[in-house]
């Protein structure tokens, strides 16, 4: 069994930080790349940021020196360091995390959190 948990979402106003935090964990063979998706109401499920096990990132154009993503590889967890928010970042933010399990350690799968709701005011 895997769990992925988000946390750190909450109201803030705009110009204001938050830091979201994905915790995976259970039988976990080994995390390939983790990231963190969001959806706002009435539109898709998009991605905002993403890492790989060597710690390469890759961002969305629209957060690009806004949010800075980070792990640590020995706990399965990743960040989002989300800073100078606007309105329109107000979403649910997803965790996703590539990883295989003991049971079969040649293949990956992607595993979801609940997602985390933020909500920037204005």
């Amino acid at each position: 069994q895997v769990h992925v948990v988000e946390s750190g979402g909450g109201l803030v106003q705009a110009g204001g930080s938050l830091r979201l935090t994905c915790v995976a964990s259970g039988r976990i063979f080994r995390v390939n790349n983790m990231g963190w998706y969001r959806q706002a109401p009435g539109n898709q499920r998009e991605l905002v940021a993403s890492i790989t096990s060597g710690g390469t990132t890759n961002y969305a154009d629209f957060v690009k020196c806004q949010f800075t993503i980070s792990r640590e590889n020995e706990k399965a967890v990743e960040h989002l360091q989300m800073n100078s928010l606007k309105p329109e970042d107000t979403a649910v933010y997803y965790c996703d995390a590539d990883l295989s399990t003991p049971a079969t350690p040649w293949r990956t799968s992607d595993y979801w959190g609940q997602g985390t709701q933020v909500t920037v005011s204005s």
